[in-house]
């Protein structure tokens, strides 16, 4: 029999948390039972996309979707469909931008039609009325509703079709971040921090992540603790002015600068603070990685209450809070904090990999069995 065939379509291909979340699944499923290709909006190569290949996906570009090109850029999904017929699924990884292509698919009578909702919010840039107009537009041409949470699927679907939504799981793969004292050493010594306290974010530079906020708090760290240093894993548009910033507070020798990693698992083992005050978020995978390598964690209130896996190991603190009382608060709990194994309770609450890939290849199947 051959394998389902379905699409998925993203903005870019790189180490962002939808990319990440669906290449955990891709790794563990059964590829003679369902064949993922992917279509993406930039030219240049994402991280992802070599290990995709040698996996057997192919990978498609189309231009980006930009509120004044929206006629080519029609064009061009048309003339993609043309030439590459036959999906049975579309998987939409990038929410409402994918309304062009839901439409299209509909028209083609493709079977199974899927927005995914990643985001309990949005940026509000340039794009953001259109986008609002998108979300609610695009609704019509879907079949299918999949989200990373309840908050994020309210936000894309509406409260009523967020009750048919199906959870797909931001899991991981546990075995790559139980925690290990050996493995912790030998990375601290790696990176030159054996005597430091060690904070780290993992997350791209844009308004969403809230880094300026996060550098204020990192900030009021160094003053109580001098030997403190501040890793940062990601890139983004707004890295510029971070550094701007960080430079400006004289700052420049405590932080630490690591782009786009494929070793977090690795990182997370030699930190002690995993620190996330995003201003809002869907159910972020970063954050589920670092409960899972079983790290203290200092989170917004503006992160769903359900993206709380650990609640031991996670203090909340509002956006209202003063960077001084954020860094104050990690502080005093990492004083008594004794870091432990705590993978079980992620496989225990339904966030490991293994299981979660195994249930998305069954979804896929029931949601053809539906629809054809």
């Amino acid at each position: 029999m051959k394998p389902l065939k379905v699409l998925q379509v993203f903005t870019v291909l790189n180490r962002g948390g939808a990319e990440t979340n669906l290449m955990n699944y891709y790794r563990q499923m059964d590829r003679e039972r369902v064949h993922f290709d992917f279509l993406v909006h930039r030219q240049e190569e994402g991280a992802y996309e070599q290990e995709i290949k040698k996996m057997g996906g192919e990978i498609f570009r189309l231009p980006a979707l930009h509120p004044t090109r929206i006629k080519q850029y029609k064009v061009a999904v048309s003339k993609f469909f043309d030439e590459n017929p036959g999906y049975q699924i579309i998987h939409g990884q990038c929410s409402e931008l994918g309304i062009f292509i839901y439409r299209e698919a509909k028209k083609r009578k493709i079977p199974v039609i899927i927005a995914h909702a990643h985001n309990s919010k949005m940026d509000w840039d340039q794009k953001a009325l259109f986008r609002m107009l998108w979300k609610h537009g695009m609704r019509k041409y879907i079949n299918t509703y999949f989200s990373c949470g309840q908050e994020a699927a309210k936000w894309l679907f509406g409260k009523k079709l967020a009750t048919k939504a199906y959870q797909m799981n931001n899991a991981v793969n546990t075995d790559d971040f139980v925690f290990n004292p050996s493995l912790r050493e030998r990375m601290r010594l790696k990176l030159h921090t054996e005597n430091s306290f060690n904070v780290v974010h993992v997350g791209r530079f844009n308004i969403q992540k809230n880094h300026c906020f996060l550098i204020d708090i990192f900030s009021e760290i160094i003053k109580i603790n001098p030997q403190s240093k501040l890793f940062l894993v990601g890139e983004g548009e707004l890295k510029k002015e971070i550094e701007t910033k960080i430079d400006q507070l004289n700052l420049t020798e405590k932080v630490e600068f690591l782009g786009l990693r494929s070793d977090v698992a690795d990182l997370l083992q030699a930190m002690d603070v995993f620190v996330f005050p995003s201003r809002f978020e869907g159910l972020p995978v970063a954050l589920v990685e670092a409960q899972t390598s079983g790290i203290l964690c200092a989170v917004s209130n503006a992160i769903p209450r359900e993206a709380v896996l650990v609640p031991d190991i996670v203090e909340v603190c509002s956006l209202q809070d003063s960077a001084k009382y954020w860094a104050e608060k990690m502080i005093k709990r990492h004083l008594t904090f004794i870091r432990t194994d705590v993978s079980h309770h992620i496989t225990k609450v339904g966030y490991d990999i293994k299981t979660n890939a195994s249930q998305l290849e069954q979804k896929y199947s029931d949601l053809i069995d539906q629809f054809s």
